[in-house]
């Protein structure tokens, strides 16, 4: 599998364990990319020529490829957007809230799921709420029931949390809250890489997803909407190719997805989101996060007795799926990851992920990641583990030191 991944195939491959951030793109991938590059480069939905029909071809095949990685009804459910950030303002800015509606969350959101609502109470009078975690670091269905009031006209929540790798039981919040009249979106950025995901089980309204979180290319993604749900949305943005014809007068919109695919499209990349849906499907998200757990199991036995280690998330590697988020004490996240950039060749994230709400209510100044995917090996995880106990050595880290100042890196 790693010779499809040109980067991890080389005479010198890095230690690559940043995946919750981005993995590596595989040879599929990049021929599907190539083939429209190089032979019909056009535009698609508008010519009567050959290569036009050969994009609009390609590109509605890709809608269907989507379709089937997050288990939509039809193709006709799926919306092209740049990433999980543009598909939550479509349907933040779409569903026409009002002032003293509520949009509830829960406190472990990425902040392509908070600033929407930051910015809409400021500018509409919306009301943002969040459902805090139980004390144990798990979701809280009770305090979710309690804060479900008849104000609450949408439930927002991330599936799987890039901080930690938790998984929210996303069909019981979802159930919960229909009970209680609210629409639900679900962010899976982070579990639509990793875990099977299926929007008509889950019973989400939405659901958001970027495909560079699953071997696609940057600069794309998908809105799901079950077609009721994507129907009574406004288009957040208007122009060509969202229209059915207009006047000096007015206009009349086209059905969606298309009325929400405004100007020319990225059909490159959306043909190559497409290509690496159903390569992650070919090899399996079941399989995939079984490795994933292996591998972090491995990696938490190994490192259990560092002096001033330290854990984001559930303490069981099957709670944080392929994530392992830390601290060691004395030591800051940046100097970490940069260490081990330098001296192994291993690389991780570092600062607060964009999620700095959760880290700034619990008065944490970051932590450092490590991340695991489809290709990662038992012995990586074995390297990281030994480099970063020289790390530790090096920079002088131990349980009593106080940290040191974080940068403000994201």
């Amino acid at each position: 599998m790693r010779q499809d991944f040109p980067v991890l195939a080389g005479d010198d491959p890095p230690v690559y364990l940043d995946n919750a951030c981005m993995p590596m793109k595989p040879e599929p991938v990049l021929r599907a990319m190539d083939n429209y590059y190089r032979n019909f480069p056009t535009c698609g939905g508008r010519s009567l020529h050959k290569l036009a029909f050969d994009v609009t071809e390609h590109y509605e095949t890709a809608r269907g490829q989507l379709q089937r990685f997050v288990g939509a009804a039809d193709a006709s459910e799926i919306v092209f957007t740049r990433n999980t950030t543009e598909a939550i303002n479509i349907v933040a800015w779409g569903l026409s809230l009002k002032r003293g509606d509520t949009v509830l969350t829960s406190d472990r959101e990425h902040n392509s799921n908070v600033i929407p609502w930051h910015v809409l109470r400021e500018r509409t009078g919306v009301r943002y709420a969040v459902v805090p975690s139980r004390d144990d670091v798990y979701f809280d269905l009770e305090a979710l029931k309690e804060a479900l009031t008849p104000d609450v006209k949408l439930a927002s929540f991330v599936h799987t949390s890039n901080l930690d790798g938790y998984t929210l039981p996303a069909r019981e919040i979802a159930e919960i809250c229909h009970d209680a009249g609210a629409l639900v979106m679900l962010d899976a950025a982070q579990s639509a890489a990793h875990t099977e995901v299926d929007a008509q089980k889950l019973d989400v309204d939405f659901l958001a997803a970027s495909a560079h979180k699953f071997c696609g290319p940057s600069g794309t993604g998908l809105l799901y909407g079950k077609a009721e749900a994507l129907a009574a949305l406004k288009p957040t943005f208007a122009g060509g190719s969202t229209v059915r014809n207009s006047t000096y007068d007015g206009c009349e919109f086209l059905p969606p997805p298309s009325c929400f695919e405004a100007g020319l499209q990225n059909y490159g990349g959306m043909i190559g989101a497409g290509a690496a849906a159903d390569y992650v499907a070919g090899v399996g998200r079941d399989a995939i996060h079984a490795h994933e757990v292996a591998l972090n199991e491995r990696l938490t036995k190994r490192l259990a007795g560092m002096e001033g280690l330290s854990l984001l998330g559930p303490p069981e590697a099957e709670g944080r799926g392929g994530i392992f988020s830390f601290n060691l004490a004395g030591l800051d996240g940046h100097e970490i990851a940069m260490d081990l950039d330098e001296s192994a060749n291993i690389a991780i994230r570092s600062g607060m992920h964009c999620v700095h709400s959760w880290f700034n209510s619990r008065g944490i100044k970051g932590s450092a990641r490590a991340s695991f995917y489809m290709y990662n090996t038992a012995e990586e995880a074995d390297l990281f583990a030994d480099a970063l106990e020289v790390t530790q050595r090096t920079l002088g880290g131990s349980a009593g030191a106080p940290r040191r100042e974080e940068q403000s890196f994201a």
